[in-house]
């Protein structure tokens, strides 16, 4: 089979090459998955660029946590899934559901990855993918879809029809979570520094948007101009997490994820004016990518895809996600 790989050491996605390897074969409990799309986040480029947990990649390895497709032959032993059922990658291959487990994650060099024509997975870590949505389209949904339904609709602090959510930017997570929010009867604001992007992220049914640049004390301007929040989905981290706690209501909710800016210290004084609270995300389990997979199927949502390239594009595909163009989700179509 064909796979795209990064070498140990690897500094960034023009490393990546696309090689023949053996055929992978499913041992007991595990299923084999003929992979028809795979889809790029955030953290894809910081494994790429050595930057991830861990530091530079210690061997060379197939990179991407995100792709769907289908069963083509079970090991001994697998009982949930059978040759031709459509799934999904599980970010966390043994987060199965419950509290936190930090468990091996799919495509940064301590588990398998994603972008190659065949991948063996542990059943534990393969979903169904929900029944309304292309190979495309579920592909988009392992890492960004299920930390943006974790923010939302997981913890103490579930969002409920009439809420208001505050979404930053246009990646993936963001307009996920604009979908996942929407679909749910809440109200949405966003921010942007393009005023284009702000003009299409109206028209996915944003009530409000700000451009960050000409606004750029936006946290403040959505708490009390514009009436504050029940929960931000924060991806940038702690560049953006003072702001996001000043667009808070009273007993507000931060989901924060951030990864944009990781570096530095806010000051969560800001909690105390509205008893809000800050909440920690990294993805989430299998049993939510589940529940995920079952709203989408019932709200009818279909993800974004900014972009699509073939097999043979993956160091454009990146170069896409990467530059100032990308918008949601870029994908790649395998077969």
């Amino acid at each position: 089979m064909r796979a795209w790989m990064l070498p140990a050491g690897s500094d960034g996605f023009d490393k990546l090459t696309l090689e023949e390897l053996p055929d992978p074969v499913p041992g007991p409990g595990e299923v084999l998955i003929q992979v028809h799309a795979c889809s790029l986040n955030y953290r894809d480029f910081a494994v790429a660029a050595g930057r991830y947990f861990g530091g530079a990649l210690k061997n060379p390895a197939i990179p991407l946590s995100d792709g769907a497709g289908e069963v083509v032959a079970v090991g001994p032993g697998v009982t949930r899934f059978k040759e031709g059922d459509r799934v999904q990658s599980a970010f966390f291959q043994a987060w199965e559901d419950g509290p936190p487990r930090m468990s091996p994650a799919l495509g940064d060099g301590f588990a398998p990855g994603m972008l190659a024509e065949g991948v063996v997975l542990p059943e534990a870590g393969v979903v169904p993918m929900a029944d309304s949505l292309d190979y495309a389209q579920a592909a988009c949904l392992p890492c960004a879809g299920v930390t943006a339904w974790n923010a939302l609709y997981e913890g103490p602090r579930a969002l409920v029809p009439g809420n208001r959510v505050l979404v930053l930017g246009s990646g993936g997570v963001s307009m996920l979570a604009l979908q996942l929010a929407r679909a749910g009867g809440c109200e949405v604001i966003a921010t942007s520094s393009s005023d284009d992007k702000l003009a299409r992220i109206r028209e996915l049914g944003a009530a409000h948007t700000v451009n960050y640049k000409t606004t750029p004390e936006w946290g403040a301007h959505v708490g009390r101009e514009l009436g504050g929040v029940d929960k931000v989905v924060e991806v940038g981290g702690a560049g953006t997490a003072e702001q996001s706690m000043a667009a808070l209501r009273t007993q507000g909710e931060v989901a924060m994820i951030g990864v944009l800016q990781p570096e530095g210290g806010p000051n969560p004084r800001g909690l105390m004016m509205t008893g809000g609270s800050l909440r920690g995300i990294f993805v989430g389990s299998a049993a939510m990518a589940r529940r995920l997979n079952a709203a989408i199927d019932v709200s009818e949502i279909e993800p974004l895809i900014g972009a699509r390239f073939g097999f043979g594009q993956a160091r454009e595909a990146y170069a896409h996600g990467w530059g100032p163009e990308s918008f949601a989700k870029t994908v790649i179509e395998v077969a």
